[in-house]
């Protein structure tokens, strides 16, 4: 591996073979990784909100899951990957507090989970693996020359999906 790019809470991505890109600190939020295996294409979108039309202030696309897989979709294609040929492997989306009630932000996770999953559906892109849920963080790794990633927790194993 040449380089590790780096994207923040709220951010993302694209990256190439032979590079990796990471986000840190999934806790209720998403990380959505696309990945074109021809090209070797990979994008990662650090998602802390599901949906930016019920929220005023939602200039920051990369936010949202409903606007930054859209994005990262855009980005990737720029760079030569095919969007036909994209896969999607998410992690996150942990129920980091003990809340209860329907809207409390404890079933935030959940709730982004859910709508990742719906905006690759609508975008005709593949999620082939996930690993989300739970009460424990992640720090996440996609691999671009094998399409890999990888997702660390604290006094867990290292998990490859």
């Amino acid at each position: 591996m040449s380089q590790m790019i780096k994207v923040g809470m709220a951010d993302l991505n694209i990256c190439k073979s032979p590079n990796a890109i990471t986000t840190l600190g999934l806790g209720s939020c998403i990380g959505i990784a696309l990945y074109d295996p021809v090209t070797k294409i990979g994008g990662l979108a650090h998602i802390m909100l599901p949906d930016s039309t019920k929220i005023r202030n939602n200039s920051n696309i990369a936010k949202f899951a409903d606007t930054g897989i859209t994005e990262l979709v855009k980005r990737m294609t720029r760079a030569g990957a095919s969007k036909q040929r994209m896969v999607a492997k998410i992690a996150g989306g942990a129920k980091m507090f003990e809340v209860s009630g329907p809207d409390a932000i404890g079933s935030i996770g959940m709730k982004n989970a859910i709508a990742s999953r719906m905006k690759l559906k609508e975008l005709g892109i593949r999620l082939i693996a996930e690993d989300t849920g739970l009460n424990y963080g992640r720090t996440v790794e996609l691999h671009c020359d094998t399409g890999q990633y990888y997702i660390k927790s604290v006094g867990r194993p290292l998990k490859i999906i």
